[in-house]
């Protein structure tokens, strides 16, 4: 059987996950990041992206988060995301709107609009969809 961390996964909202993991992978403000049981004691920042998982026994699980903190410890890792969600409810219809609006609202350069909020917005959709396409991926 292979060696295994208490996981926690929690947003605003709800507890995502709570078990044993193998390994998870995520987005960090340095760079994408391996977390497996031993690892050192950590705390970063997560980007927007996609969260891949592997729990005990090998299966594989995706969640969408749209930023938060990645805190490791010696016997537990948590992750305490601004929003999660099962990259099976991520809804694919919003985010290609939210991502073409958010694209029109950059473009239209005359129109009064907070560029900050628009380039988050982008981001944030653009996110979604990567999450939708390792799902997919994960899949066949």
């Amino acid at each position: 059987m292979a060696m295994t961390v208490h996981c926690d996964v929690v947003s605003a909202e709800e507890k995502i996950y709570s078990g044993l993991v193998e390994m998870l992978i995520a987005n960090g403000t340095e760079g994408e990041l391996g977390i497996q049981p031993g690892h050192a004691p950590l705390l970063t920042a997560l980007k927007p992206g996609p969260v891949r998982f592997f729990k005990q026994g090998g299966e594989e699980e995706i969640i969408y988060v749209s930023g938060g903190y990645l805190e490791v410890q010696p016997s537990i890792v948590t992750l305490l995301a601004d929003t999660a969600v099962r990259a099976k409810d991520v809804d694919e219809a919003a985010a290609l709107e939210a991502q073409r609006e958010a694209e029109k609202a950059l473009a239209n350069k005359s129109g009064e609009f907070e560029y900050t909020r628009a380039a988050a917005e982008l981001a944030e959709a653009v996110a979604q969809l990567r999450t939708l396409e390792k799902l997919r991926k994960k899949v066949r």
